[in-house]
C-alpha cells in the first residue's frame, strides 16, 4: 500500500493528467491512498469535486504533493521546479524520453528516487504497451496538423491533401511505418492524400501493404530513395522510434533544401531527439518555425492537445503497472520483466543502456 501522488502537469499547454476517477477508485480498492493537486484534471475534463468524491485528497500545490506521496504518478518529464521535489527512495512514474535530454537524466539520478519511464516498459514480443496509446493519437493528430499547416494562412503552400475532382491530391512521405506512422497514414489516405511510407522492415512494410490493401506506397531503406522522392512531399512526418535511444537523424538539412516551399514536416520522434536534422522542440504555444522555406512543426507532447481523449487513452494502459509500483514499489520492477525495462534511474544511477549511450556518462553521475 502507498500514498499516491498526482500534481498538476506544468508544461507548456499540457492538459492531460495522470489519473482518472477509475484510476482513484482502483488504487483506493487496493488500501492507497490517492492525492490530487487541485485542478489537476480540469484540461481533461475532470474536477476537484469529482476526485474527492471518488476518495481523493485535493492537495493545494505540486510541492505538498510531492512531499506527501511515495509514488508519483505524472505525464510528462518533471520540469525544473519539480526536479528537487523528488526524494530518495521515491517512485516517479511518468513519460521521460531521457535519451534526448541527457541533463534532466542526470539530474533524476542525484535524487535518489527511482524513475521508471512508460516509454521504454517493453514486452517480450517488443510491444511498448505504455506508448502505443499516445503514439496512435499522435500519428492521427501529425497529419491533422499537417493538413491545417499547409493552408496558406498558416504558412504551407495552400495544398488540399485530399485534392478535388480535376486536381491532384497532396503527398504525403511518412517516414517509419510503426504506430505512429500506420496511424498517420491512414488519417492521410482518409483524407485522399497519397501516402508513401519508409520503413527499414520488409515484413513491416508487407503488413502495412496487406493492411491499407495496397493503398500506400511502401518503400524499404532510406537514404537514396527518400532523397529521391523527398522534394514531391507537400508533407513529411517523421515516426522513427528506436525504444529507449535517441532517434536517428534521417531527414539531412540538404534534403530540406530540395523540398517545395511552404512543404510542411511534422516530426512527431521530437521528444527522442527528433530524426529530422533540422527540428527542434517547440511548444503548442509557439509550434512552428521555417527553415529554407519548409515549415517545421516540432511540438514534443502533440496528445496535450486533445487532452479529454488522451487521458483516458493513456491511464487505460498505465494504471495495471501502477497499481503495481503502488502495491510493491521497485520491488514490482523485480517481479515484472516489462516494468523493469521502464526503469531509467535507480538508486542514484542512469540504469536504462539507450539513456546511458545518449548521455555518454559512467552509470553513477
Amino acid at each position: 500500500m502507498s500514498k499516491v501522488g498526482v500534481p498538476k502537469e506544468i508544461l507548456d499547454n499540457e492538459y492531460r493528467v495522470a489519473l482518472t476517477l477509475a484510476g482513484v477508485n482502483a488504487l483506493l480498492a487496493e488500501g492507497n491512498t490517492v492525492y490530487v493537486e487541485k485542478n489537476a484534471g480540469a484540461g481533461s475534463g475532470i474536477t476537484d469535486e469529482e476526485y474527492k468524491a471518488a476518495g481523493a485528497k485535493i492537495l493545494p500545490d505540486a510541492a505538498a504533493v510531492f512531499q506527501e506521496a511515495d509514488v508519483i504518478f505524472k505525464v510528462k518529464e518533471p520540469q525544473a521546479t519539480e526536479v528537487p521535489m523528488l526524494r530518495k527512495g521515491q517512485i516517479l512514474y511518468t513519460y521521460l524520453h531521457l535519451a534526448a535530454h541527457p541533463k534532466l537524466a542526470m539530474d533524476l539520478a542525484k535524487t535518489g528516487a527511482t524513475c521508471v519511464a512508460y516509454e521504454t516498459v517493453q514486452l517480450p514480443n517488443g510491444a511498448l504497451p505504455l506508448l502505443t496509446p499516445m503514439s496512435e493519437i499522435a500519428g492521427r493528430l501529425a497529419t491533422q496538423i499537417g493538413a491545417n499547416y499547409l493552408e496558406r494562412p498558416m504558412g504551407g503552400r495552400g495544398i488540399l491533401l485530399g485534392g478535388v475532382p480535376g486536381v491532384e491530391p497532396g503527398e504525403v512521405i511518412i517516414i517509419g511505418g510503426g504506430v505512429v506512422g500506420t496511424n498517420s497514414a491512414k488519417i492521410a489516405l482518409g483524407l485522399g492524400a497519397r501516402v508513401t511510407i519508409f520503413d527499414l522492415s520488409l515484413d513491416r512494410l508487407r503488413y502495412l501493404d496487406d493492411v491499407f490493401g495496397g493503398q500506400v506506397r511502401t518503400v524499404f531503406s532510406i537514404g537514396k530513395y527518400l532523397e529521391e522522392i523527398l522534394p514531391s512531399a507537400d508533407l513529411v512526418i517523421g515516426a522513427v522510434l528506436i525504444p529507449g535511444k535517441q532517434a536517428p537523424r534521417i531527414v539531412t538539412r540538404d534534403m530540406i533544401k530540395n523540398m517545395k516551399k511552404g512543404a510542411v514536416v511534422v516530426d512527431v520522434s521530437v521528444d527522442q531527439g527528433g530524426c529530422i536534422e533540422t527540428i527542434k522542440s517547440t511548444t503548442h504555444s509557439a509550434p512552428t518555425y521555417e527553415v529554407d522555406g519548409v515549415l517545421h512543426y516540432g511540438v514534443a507532447n502533440i496528445p496535450g492537445a486533445v487532452p479529454w481523449t488522451s487521458t483516458r487513452a493513456l491511464t487505460n494502459a498505465t494504471l495495471q503497472y501502477g497499481l503495481k509500483l503502488a502495491k510493491s514499489g521497485y520491488k514490482a520492477c523485480l517481479e515484472d520483466a516489462a516494468l523493469m525495462k521502464g526503469v531509467n534511474i535507480h538508486g542514484g544511477e542512469i540504469v536504462h543502456p539507450g539513456v546511458l549511450e545518449a548521455v555518454g556518462t559512467p552509470a553513477a553521475v
